[in-house]
């Protein structure tokens, strides 16, 4: 029988396909892109060269517009931060059975560990993530089966369960040691796989929410770079911190945006968006001045213009304070 393994780049979901290549069961890796993931700038390269040590197949999928409603609005609510890891479980598993019937695999295999994560880890909701995706007894996870109910591969002889592993809880010495009986190395540290649930992001995500926004692609690209402000009710600033955020910046403006840069001084790329009265419009430009090599003390000059082709206009302005700043920043 054909197993589809999801395979994130990290140890626990290699070393559940290695489990299974051992029992002679014929694996493929599914890796999933998804927007939140603290890494998705490689593409799913973690996953390709563990794919490649473990001598599988790989398929890449990134979920549909759907995913980022989802997100705003998940069924089994937030964990901690923003995370709506219940959700997010059964979009990825909901994907996951539809590659599998592509490939013909009978099962799923996870490198899930009971009691590993507080929200999405634990028996009971395990199978309800299985149960409402429509996958039911047919996820297997190998590095916690024996503490879990026998699945369908395990009833029909498919796999041995015996030879799966009793894994419980957030250590990871067992799996450290397996690793190196295994001698698999290069995969991805555990920690920060998902931007959702760290406090920043997660603050900048509900002030974007809060303020009216609605989540599509430009939105997650603009979220994941630069220093935000709120500059009104409706109006935010994103500001890059580096050349690479400013060509990112740059490319990411769209029609009613306000893109903003110091003159005479090197300087950020800033972007306004939402409602640019006069006072935002002018803030906009004082902060511009602030995270520019133009002096603290005296004016500057900062340049703008309302993309996609708007005047050219140039105002003079004192750079913004800290003071005013520590409310607005995002």
């Amino acid at each position: 029988m054909k197993a589809l393994g999801l395979l994130s780049g990290g140890l626990d979901s290699a070393l559940a396909c290695r489990l299974l290549l051992d029992q002679g069961v014929e694996v493929e890796g599914l890796h999933l892109i998804m927007p939140f993931g603290t890494r998705a700038e490689e593409g799913g390269a973690p996953a390709a060269r563990m794919a490649e040590r473990l001598g599988i197949k790989l398929h890449l999928r990134e979920p549909g517009p759907d995913y980022l409603e989802l997100v705003q609005r998940p069924r089994h609510g937030y964990g901690s931060g923003m995370n709506p890891c219940i959700d997010c479980r059964i979009y990825q598993f909901r994907l996951a059975r539809e590659v599998m019937d592509q490939v013909g695999a009978a099962f799923l295999a996870t490198g899930e560990v009971l009691g590993q994560r507080p929200m999405s880890q634990r028996s009971q909701i395990m199978a309800l993530i299985d149960r409402e995706a429509g996958v039911e007894g047919r996820v297997l996870r190998p590095l916690s089966a024996r503490h879990l109910p026998p699945t369908l591969p395990e009833r029909e002889g498919w796999v041995d369960r015996e030879r799966l592993l009793d894994i419980k809880g957030r250590s990871r010495r067992q799996q450290a040691a397996l690793a190196q009986a295994y001698s698999l190395s290069g995969y991805l540290s555990p920690a920060g796989g998902c931007l959702l649930t760290l406090k920043e992001f997660a603050r900048r995500l509900r002030d974007f929410l809060d303020g009216g926004g609605t989540l599509d692609p430009r939105q997650v690209a603009l979220l994941k770079v630069g220093r935000h402000f709120r500059l009104g009710a409706r109006a935010r600033a994103v500001v890059g911190r580096d050349q690479g955020e400013n060509q990112v910046l740059r490319t990411l403006g769209a029609p009613g945006d306000v893109v903003a840069e110091v003159r005479g001084y090197v300087g950020p790329v800033a972007l306004g968006l939402g409602e640019l009265g006069p006072e935002e419009l002018a803030l906009l430009c004082r902060i511009t001045a602030r995270y520019s090599d133009a002096p603290r003390q005296g004016p500057a000059r900062v340049g703008w213009r309302r993309l996609p082709c708007g005047p050219e206009e140039e105002v003079t302005v004192e750079a913004a304070v800290e003071e005013e700043l520590a409310s607005r920043r995002r």
